[in-house]
């Protein structure tokens, strides 16, 4: 029998593990992970200790931590949380198939709000998003009045699919609605910012990400402003944030943390188009995960690489998958071009247009 201490290690790991979302704070999250394995190792609470170790693991983009974290599972452990974690495995790793299944099987049974979140990201990016758009609507309506921050994290969402097809009023209005529902939630602020500048907003864009910053010093929000001085031509004001930036990537990585692979990739890509640097950390990044955004972002930094070919086999497989987005389109259509392609990348350049007008507009890596 696990004893009241047990109970209360894990809970205090579950307590750290949510104030990491809340503030942000790769610290907290440490600290959450730190917690949690204690527990494990003096067997407390077994079920509860390797369900928040595996949501840790999988936040942290460790797939295969996740998956032997599952496996210590008991048959009593919550089936829910278990299928909805199995199911966010297989998305990990590019089998989403399985991830529709695993989601759509929970949703036969009972109808929790985050399988219907679950169900419509993955509709948003690989099929309708009206039909993405029904899906989180939906899970907002299976929520208590309890989950304010849920509720608000759905209108987020919401408001993406809408900025990714160029509906910048429509975007808004669901940002504003999400920081209503959740006051103070620095999440809701970050998007509103990245609004702001895609409509070229740019003083009160770089206004609010200043005030983010020195809230919630996370280093994607340090690059996030970087990239808006830059986009507004302002590279004297952008060069001390992108430093901050790396130099945070790079000491969580020298960690042995893998949580801003993808991050790095993308920022030796796009801000120092240093190929070869792009290429090291997208493969480190595709080697946990295998999903389109890894796959896009290793064949956007061999392009940076000038290895077109390779990158024109990369970036195939995200459209293989079917996946809409107007950034992809338009990586595919440089690539393609690159390639010698140029006919291919006039179709994909004309894609992303259809998809989103405002493809060029300022945006934030994600």
């Amino acid at each position: 029998m696990v004893g009241p201490a047990g109970f209360l290690n894990t809970r205090f790991a579950s307590l750290l593990y949510h104030r990491g979302g809340l503030t942000g704070s790769a610290r907290d999250l440490a600290a959450a992970g730190l917690a949690v394995d204690r527990s494990i190792r003096a067997g407390e609470a077994p079920d509860e200790a390797y369900l928040l170790k595996a949501k840790l693991d999988l936040y942290g983009h460790k797939v295969a931590a996740t998956k032997a974290d599952l496996a210590m599972l008991s048959a009593r452990a919550p089936r829910v949380q278990v299928d909805l974690l199995t199911a966010d495995v297989a998305l990990q790793e590019g089998r989403y198939a399985d991830a529709r299944r695993g989601y759509e099987t929970v949703l036969a049974r009972a109808r929790p709000w985050d399988a219907l979140a679950r169900l419509a990201y993955l509709e948003s990016r690989t099929g309708e998003p009206a039909v993405a758009d029904r899906l989180y609507a939906a899970s907002q309506e299976e929520m208590s009045a309890k989950e304010m921050r849920a509720y608000a994290w759905i209108e987020l969402q919401r408001g993406l699919l809408c900025l990714g097809r160029g509906r910048h009023d429509d975007a808004m209005r669901h940002y504003r609605t999400a920081r209503q529902a959740y006051s103070g939630d620095w999440v809701a602020d970050e998007h509103i910012a990245e609004l702001l500048g895609a409509q070229g907003k740019f003083d009160e864009a770089a206004a609010l990400y200043e005030r983010l910053v020195a809230r919630v010093p996370r280093p994607e929000l340090q690059q996030a402003l970087g990239d808006l001085y830059a986009f507004m031509g302002r590279r004297d004001l952008a060069a001390p944030w992108h430093t901050k930036a790396l130099a945070a990537y790079l000491d969580s990585a020298g960690r042995g943390e893998v949580l801003y692979y993808h991050h790095l990739a993308s920022f030796y890509a796009d801000v120092r188009e240093d190929g070869p640097a792009a290429v090291r950390w997208a493969r480190r990044d595709a080697a946990l995960r295998d999903t389109f955004a890894t796959q896009e972002t290793l064949a956007w930094a061999l392009y940076r690489d000038q290895r077109f070919g390779e990158a024109l086999d990369q970036i195939r497989k995200p459209l293989a998958a079917g996946v809409v987005d107007a950034h992809l389109f338009f990586h595919a259509a440089m690539i393609s071009v690159a390639a010698g392609r140029r006919d291919e990348g006039t179709r994909l350049l004309q894609r992303a247009a259809d998809v989103n007008p405002r493809y060029d507009a300022f945006h934030v890596h994600r």
